[in-house]
């Protein structure tokens, strides 16, 4: 089974093929919508042969489709159909919850991504739930993702910033009582140190999970 992986974010959507290694990838933006993403997808995969697609969507997904619009695309992907776009089986799952999967080494264990926004998942014995702890009220009458994400970086200061990840990092962890923290974004990149029970992810997991939701049958969504 040839299984193309596809990773919509905010800045840009990546892919990755199961024949290779090779990484594609072009611009996305707030005006992204579905079927310009097809074509795009369509257009770098040109000579890319494959039976079906994994799609990691940037916001909440049920049943296996997109449920809520995105907060840094276009509109119009909820009641989109994927299936018949690409002409091929297509599963769609939180982007989040895709790299979770994709970076899964057992356990209880709890992810998040810090990147554009705040993404999180939760995996136990090979369950993935995908969850909006971004949303969740923190303090100073803000939420978890406006203090983690990039905009609260930028208004935080690197160092304060720093010191809430660790903070959140422990909080959550005690919380989803996960016996570790995964942490993966771009932001990642600009931690000094790891916190106490966290672990670094990579961005590239995300296509390793994508191929997981075809290959691994003890997976659960």
């Amino acid at each position: 089974m040839r299984i193309l992986v596809v990773d919509v974010g905010g800045t840009y959507v990546k892919m990755r093929a199961s024949s290779g290694v090779e990484v594609r990838k072009a611009p996305s933006g707030p005006d992204l919508e579905p079927q310009p993403m097809v074509d795009l997808v369509r257009d770098l995969a040109t000579d890319w042969e494959f039976d079906v697609l994994s799609l990691g969507y940037p916001g909440e997904v049920r049943d296996g489709r997109p449920s809520l619009e995105p907060n840094h695309l276009g509109r119009g992907w909820v009641g989109f159909d994927f299936e018949a776009a690409f002409g091929r089986p297509v599963r769609i799952v939180n982007d989040a919850a895709m790299q979770a999967l994709g970076s899964y080494e057992g356990g209880r264990m709890l992810f998040l991504g810090l990147g554009t926004g705040l993404g999180s998942a939760m995996v136990v014995d090979n369950i993935v739930q995908p969850m909006e702890i971004s949303q969740l009220p923190y303090k100073n009458g803000g939420t978890f993702g406006d203090s983690l994400r990039h905009s609260g970086m930028e208004r935080l200061g690197l160092r304060a910033w720093r010191q809430e990840v660790a903070r959140v990092v422990a909080l959550l962890r005690a919380a989803m009582v996960a016996d570790y923290v995964l942490l993966g974004g771009g932001n990642i990149r600009l931690l000094a140190e790891l916190p106490p029970h966290a672990r670094l992810g990579n961005n590239a997991n995300a296509f390793v999970g994508g191929f997981r939701l075809w290959r691994d049958t003890t997976i659960r969504i």
